[in-house]
């Protein structure tokens, strides 16, 4: 079976992002979140199988930077931490039955240095803390409409609003900003969106994005990453993609 993430097609998505300063010490092969749309698009698109190439190729671009030979363990350890957590938390848009399968197709290619052995969220942080870590969130992404969503999540399910703040928001997205910032979760939840043609929820996290630090060219790009993933994987829409209107 043919991949769909050939090495010239993610080349071209990698083209698509805007060129960031890179931080001194730091790979340029990791300085823009092209990857992480990548691969959460591969993984929401139920590619699960693309994930690996997303990885791999990365992998190659440190063979290339001076500045991040690929003997900087450190540095492929941030990669597949990243990739880890992005598909972590598509999960709970996506479904995490894909998140799974894209984990484990993850792992079979993983070095063994390179694998998780621990859990990464503090188990011992109780709700009400999660809560407030969620809340903190939740303002930043939603701003002025922040809310208006909760009012509408908690009157179709008070369940819903509590869940989505306090779960998704707080015990989710929130955690180890160290591994994922707050942008490339952002970014995340796009990627995961346009996949799964849900037009609303798009809108909402393309303004989100950029409420979190992304400049207009950057969001556009996110959206275009994933459009291309999402129609390279077949992915085939019923609605209109949300354009960016900030």
């Amino acid at each position: 079976m043919a991949t769909v993430a050939t090495s010239v097609f993610l080349n071209q998505l990698r083209s698509l992002y805007p060129t960031r300063t890179v931080t001194p010490g730091s790979s340029s092969a990791l300085s823009t979140p092209w990857y992480i749309i990548a691969a959460v698009s591969f993984s929401a698109s139920n590619k699960p199988e693309a994930v690996p190439r997303v990885f791999e190729h990365v992998m190659q671009q440190f063979s290339l930077d001076p500045g991040s030979p690929a003997s900087n363990v450190e540095e492929q350890r941030l990669l597949a931490r990243k990739l880890r957590e992005a598909l972590f938390k598509s999960g709970l848009i996506s479904g995490y039955p894909k998140a799974i399968n894209s984990l484990r197709a993850l792992h079979e290619v993983m070095p063994d240095e390179l694998k998780e052995t621990e859990i990464l969220r503090d188990v011992n942080t109780s709700l009400s803390e999660y809560q407030k870590k969620g809340t903190v969130l939740w303002d930043s992404v939603y701003g002025e409409t922040a809310d208006s969503v909760q009012e509408l999540l908690n009157s179709i399910y008070p369940d819903m609003g509590w869940f989505s703040k306090t779960i998704g928001y707080g015990l989710t997205y929130s955690p180890r900003p160290d591994i994922l910032s707050q942008l490339e979760t952002s970014f995340t939840l796009v990627a995961a969106l346009i996949a799964g043609d849900t037009p609303q929820q798009i809108a909402w996290h393309l303004k989100g994005a950029h409420r979190c630090g992304a400049t207009p060219d950057e969001v556009q790009a996110a959206r275009n990453i994933a459009v291309e993933v999402a129609k390279q994987s077949g992915v085939q829409w019923k609605n209109p993609i949300p354009e960016i209107e900030l």
